[in-house]
């Protein structure tokens, strides 16, 4: 079987960002994005969804951080789509409720090869350290439209905008691992098309 990795750089004149992401992992990860809670989410997507990732993002930061969340977001879907191939053998979807103390979050995620994203989730706080919290949609915008898939995310419950905002990275995490993962059953990818 092929390795399922992608290696993404890209440079404008807002962010320099490289990439690397390893599909069948420990969950590893290397992330430097400048943004500390940003950093901290993406730790915790590699973590649960057993990826490996390697992310360095140089953004303008002395602007805000929304080109450096938005970019890094293209650049993991992209990798994505690069690392998954013609999705052969794939379970295709997955979904995740994840509590964290008071907060609770679920992610449904379909690898079908189109774009869609649902995002409900409010916060009374409107920044976590330097991460504006309007920025969560921005991210899994970016990353459902480049890497092509169904992502549905709903903040059921919470009132700390911390534990809500991990509460959702970590149900997409959850739901993206059960999503990419191979089953011998499957020949070919599963779709009634015969393609993704």
């Amino acid at each position: 079987m092929p390795s399922r990795t992608a290696h993404i750089q890209r440079e404008t004149s807002e962010t320099a960002i490289d990439l690397s992401l390893t599909l069948d992992g420990q969950g590893d990860s290397n992330i430097h994005t400048g943004i500390g809670f940003f950093d901290h989410m993406l730790t915790a997507l590699a973590r649960h969804a057993l990826l490996d990732l390697e992310i360095t993002c140089k953004g303008d930061l002395e602007v805000d951080a929304h080109h450096t969340v938005e970019d890094v977001g293209i650049c993991l879907g992209r990798a994505l789509s690069d690392a998954l191939g013609d999705k052969t053998g794939i379970a295709r979807f997955g979904s995740a409720y994840v509590p964290m103390d008071e907060a609770l979050a679920r992610a449904v995620v379909d690898l079908s090869g189109r774009a869609c994203i649902i995002y409900r989730a409010t916060f009374a706080e409107e920044r976590i350290g330097a991460f504006p919290t309007a920025l969560g949609l921005e991210f899994f915008t970016a990353f459902a439209h480049n890497a092509r898939l169904n992502l549905h995310i709903d903040l059921l419950r919470g009132t700390n905008a911390h534990h809500g905002m991990e509460a959702i990275f970590k149900a997409v995490a959850r739901s993206l691992r059960q999503a990419v993962a191979l089953d011998h059953r499957i020949s070919g990818v599963p779709s009634t098309k015969g393609s993704l």
